[in-house]
């Protein structure tokens, strides 16, 4: 893209700027260099992301207005009780049943906490307790993530998230820490950005399916950005099943259709100089 730009310099007036993001998604890397003045000097007018999205063919392009990608958090629970022998279970404060109770609360925080149309995630995904079969442990340790779209149902959830922990860990006797970790923030695309990059995705590539409603509980740091500048974030669909290239992201065999490389580079282009002429 830095070529095809530098090529065509003469045609155009303004600055680019192109960001090579270190530490991407949840180790902080795009928090970091906007804190260290990646939007000054100039400030941005706008700004485009693009992902490869091998849950989709080749051919097929998500081009959403507002949120696209939720916000993310991760937490870590310790139910700390007193551990005892497991025949005599009335002499031990058992943290494992309060963890179990703990996991199965937590599930109603999206069913009955949180709108029907409107969207979370509560995943306990980690749970460990214990070495032998027959000592209850002392502690139980539980991690997993949250995930939201909207602000307001953000703090819902961690509400409570917290609420329900220390209630069912006060419930049987168990006292509860609980360190709770933003990743990112939503990613929300402009509405009027977005308008423009699907006209322009769809004189560059006619032949494809353009969506306007593709949304993933995944997270993204290009959050930041955005929160700061209007801009786009874009899913370009490179999954090729005839070939074989269709596993899912992070998948071990994971492989995509090349093609979509040049595409994706071209529809940034476009974008990019229609704010530039």
């Amino acid at each position: 893209m830095a070529r095809r730009l530098h090529a065509s310099r003469s045609e155009w007036s303004g600055i680019v700027k192109l960001v090579f993001q270190p530490a991407e998604e949840g180790l902080g890397g795009a928090k970091r260099m906007v804190a260290e003045g990646l939007l000054e000097n100039p400030v941005p007018d706008v700004a485009f992301g693009l992902h490869l999205w091998n849950e989709r063919q080749l051919g097929w392009i998500g081009i959403t207005p507002g949120p696209v990608m939720s916000a993310a958090e991760t937490f870590k629970v310790r139910l700390t009780g007193k551990g005892g022998h497991g025949a005599a279970p009335h002499l031990a404060v058992d943290p494992v049943l309060a963890a179990a109770q703990v996991v199965t609360g937590l599930q109603s925080i999206v069913s009955r906490n949180v709108a029907p149309l409107q969207t979370a995630v509560v995943s306990v995904t980690t749970l460990h307790a214990g070495e032998v079969f027959n000592v209850i442990p002392s502690q139980v340790e539980m991690q997993g993530t949250i995930r939201t779209f909207e602000p307001a149902v953000r703090q819902r959830v961690l509400r409570r998230f917290e609420e329900i922990v220390r209630g069912i860990a006060a419930a049987f006797e168990c006292e509860a820490q609980i360190e709770l970790t933003p990743v990112s923030p939503a990613v929300v695309n402009d509405p009027a950005v977005t308008q423009r990059v699907q006209e322009m995705a769809g004189k560059l590539l006619p032949d494809n399916l353009i969506s306007s409603d593709e949304r993933t509980m995944g997270s993204e740091d290009m959050s930041y950005i955005l929160q700061q500048v209007p801009g786009c974030y874009i899913f370009m669909g490179s999954a090729n099943t005839e070939l074989g290239l269709d596993a899912a992201h992070h998948h071990p065999r994971f492989d995509f259709d090349e093609r979509a490389l040049p595409r994706a580079v071209a529809l940034l282009e476009v974008c990019s100089r229609s704010y530039l002429r």
